[in-house]
């Protein structure tokens, strides 16, 4: 931050340039090959209307260490001038690509004296903001006190919810027999409240993110646990995931639910302060069902680490335990469905019968791969029917996608099931009806999503989207657009950033860290309003932690009609930066969820792990003053190592314990080289030729 503000002093013409609300860009910046473009908005409907702008021909991208002007350019009016329905705006769009060297920047009307927000260029632009918003996580654990050096100065609390050493049944409250260990775990949303099944779509999310782009996440991000070879990601899992195993009784029943009776227990600010008894919910089939899905997943993604090799091993156990239990009920077709009596407080945790049944398929694809077993294989062949599979690839359903697709490249697979499934991936993204897939230029602020996907939690959709075009190059389903697949997905990272029609970053409390308008205020009992540290940014001590992600845009919003926004807005524009409680509701818009943090991350992570182009990543090395590339890495199921020379090499793998895994084979340059048969994870490719000998790191997805 000094050495921003020094470089302000020196070029007076930005701190004289008004900032302008109608120059969007991603606040924190860009990597050097990506795509950059600035969004210019002129409002038509909306809170904004009043306002109006229409930007000069020539616009600039200037220097801020120097001034210079880099690039210059005019900006191209997007669909012949119409508004754009979701937004009310009118706009422009100002591309400028072509400038790939790393430094900080802004966009310049000279004419109407308007700038951007500073952003830099460079290709680590946004590894600070991974750490940042996974640490969310970390605020949001139960049972534990939060202290320096772990906790941001302001955020350090003793700790919180040790009667959850001694939860009770909620429908047995006064007998003490029913007692239970629950604690651990992390709060779910804005309550302290704790839920099995909406955990799932969160501890998928970020353990896809670490099997994705294992190479972006450290061992050193200020987490209790960091330093323990092991990177931090992982063990966040495990915090979650060791409170789930506590909430599974020993037939397999998992109980779906722990927290309080009532919205006035367990409701204050900080929440070491809350001493209220805590209760859990009865035990439901969804629960088993989707605790059977984490547990099976997460043993896959932990057997990679000696170390947790014990642990998985039990992750795996309990996965066939839960399953035991819920599998007969499955077949029988009596799951529980209205199980969640809501006597434990806040969201209802059961699922429909039919969302049970397409999660159970989920759990029998990961069951299948950790064990290899006929039984599952069966299992799937014959309830494959149980989804529709024209339907199912939509960002409402990821984990699905992520399951089925996933399936596919498992070893020793039914080979029917593995092409239907396949089949119908090629079909829909040629049909491509809801224009889920690939970027288009259908929204003006060039992420787009489908008008019924604002609605309470839209952050997550928005999300969901990104990942949705990203899984689809990831697994080549149609490779001649595997580009458009990944620009969709960066672009949906810029909307979170700044390029939306509020200008806002959707993240909380980040102006320390490159935002210049991000969010001052959440829905979440810890920050709440009136509280004197953490209710809003620019008006408490501190402000909320950093990092959250709120819950987003809300057209259906109606609870205080004299809001607007969120009221009354475009779709784009239904958001206000408030927390306050009834009757203004607005944890239906600014409330951050464990599963919002995670669909955010698990994007900023594709990202992140991308190559400077629209491309998966590959890796480039010389040996013998030979230029070499690997590619793609992450691989699926084959690479090649490309060169103008047609040297034959000497391969061979190692994991991540140094362990050969694959013994020493010469290969041709430019030759397709199947390891189909490695488990997904990292490893270390050692390549010799007859002078050099380098090692490389590598990733099997």
């Amino acid at each position: 931050m000094k050495k921003i503000l020094f470089l302000l002093i020196l070029n007076p013409l930005y701190l004289l340039a008004q900032t302008s609300d109608f120059i969007h860009i991603d606040q924190f910046g860009y990597k050097t090959n990506h795509t950059k473009v600035a969004v210019i908005s002129n409002p038509q409907t909306g809170f904004n209307s009043s306002q109006s702008y229409t930007p000069s021909n020539t616009l600039e991208l200037r220097n801020i260490a120097t001034d210079a002007v880099v690039f210059s350019g005019t900006p191209t009016i997007w669909n012949n001038g119409a508004t754009h329905s979701q937004s009310g705006d009118k706009g422009w769009w100002f591309d400028f690509s072509s400038i790939t060297q790393a430094g900080d920047y802004y966009v310049y009307d000279v004419a109407n004296n308007e700038k951007s927000a500073k952003f830099t260029i460079s290709n680590t632009v946004y590894d600070q903001l991974l750490t940042i918003t996974f640490k969310a996580f970390y605020y949001n654990r139960c049972g534990i006190e939060k202290k320096a050096p772990y906790a941001l100065t302001g955020y350090s609390d003793p700790m919180s919810f040790s009667q959850d050493t001694q939860a009770r049944d909620v429908h047995q409250q006064n007998d003490a027999s029913t007692a239970k260990d629950m604690s651990g775990g992390w709060f779910d949303a804005g309550d302290y409240n704790k839920y099995v099944t909406f955990a799932e779509a969160p501890v998928h999310d970020l353990l896809w993110a670490y099997t994705n782009n294992p190479a972006v996440f450290g061992d050193n991000w200020n987490i209790p646990e960091s330093g323990n070879n092991i990177p931090d990601i992982i063990d966040e899992l495990k915090w979650e995931l060791d409170w789930l195993l506590k909430m599974i009784n020993t037939d397999g029943s998992v109980h779906a639910k722990i927290g309080a009776r009532s919205h006035s227990e367990n409701s204050s600010s900080p929440p070491s302060i809350n001493t209220d008894m805590r209760y859990y919910e009865k035990t439901c089939t969804s629960a088993a069902i989707a605790a059977t899905t984490m547990l099976a997943h997460a043993s896959k993604v932990f057997s990679q680490f000696s170390s947790l090799s014990n642990y998985a091993h039990t992750l795996k156990d309990k996965a066939l335990l839960t399953w035991n239990h819920v599998e007969p009920r499955i077949e029988n077709a009596t799951l529980d469905e209205n199980c969640d009596d809501l006597a434990v407080v806040a969201g209802d945790a059961d699922k429909t019968i039919d969302q049970q049944r397409e999660m159970a398929l989920n759990a029998a694809i990961y069951l299948f791969d950790i064990t290899n077993n006929d039984r599952f294989q069966q299992y799937i062949s014959n309830h494959l029917n149980d989804i529709d599979l024209n339907l199912i690839w939509e960002n409402y359903r990821i984990m699905s996608v992520d399951a089925l697709l996933h399936y596919t490249t498992i070893s020793g697979v039914n080979t029917t099931s593995k092409n239907t499934i396949l089949d119908a991936a090629k079909l829909v993204v040629n049909n491509n009806n809801n224009n889920y897939f690939e970027f288009n230029n259908l929204d003006l602020y060039r992420a787009y999503a489908s008008d019924w996907t604002y609605h309470w939690g839209s952050n997550i959709q928005k999300s969901n989207f990104g990942i949705l075009n990203y899984n689809f190059a990831k697994y080549e389903i149609n490779p001649s657009a595997s580009a458009n697949y990944i620009l969709r997905a960066k672009e949906h990272l810029h909307y979170f950033h700044g390029v939306n029609p509020l200008g806002l970053v959707y993240l909380s409390n980040m102006n320390s860290f490159g935002a210049e308008k991000s969010c001052n205020q959440i829905y979440h009992a810890w920050f709440a309003d009136g509280s004197s540290k953490w209710d809003d940014v620019l008006t408490s001590t501190f402000g909320p932690a950093p990092g959250y992600v709120p819950g987003g845009c809300n057209s259906s919003y109606n609870a205080n009609t004299t809001l607007s926004p969120p009221f009354n807005q475009p779709l784009q524009k239904s958001y206000l930066d408030f927390n306050t409680s009834s009757p203004d509701n607005s944890w239906e818009i600014s409330e951050p969820s464990i599963t919002n943090q995670a669909a955010y991350i698990r994007l900023l992570a594709q990202v992140i792990g991308l190559d400077n182009d629209n491309t998966l990543s590959t890796s480039s090395f010389e040996l013998n003053n030979i230029r070499y590339t690997l590619a793609p890495n992450p691989f699926l199921n084959s690479f090649k190592i490309i060169s103008n020379s047609d040297e034959t090499l000497i391969i061979s793998v190692f994991n991540i314990q140094g362990q050969e895994v694959r013994k020493s084979q010469t290969i041709s340059t430019n030759q397709e080289i199947d390891y189909s048969m490695l488990a997904s994870g990292v490893y270390f490719l050692k390549i010799e030729n007859e002078l050099e000998t380098i090692s490389l790191k590598f990733i099997k997805k």
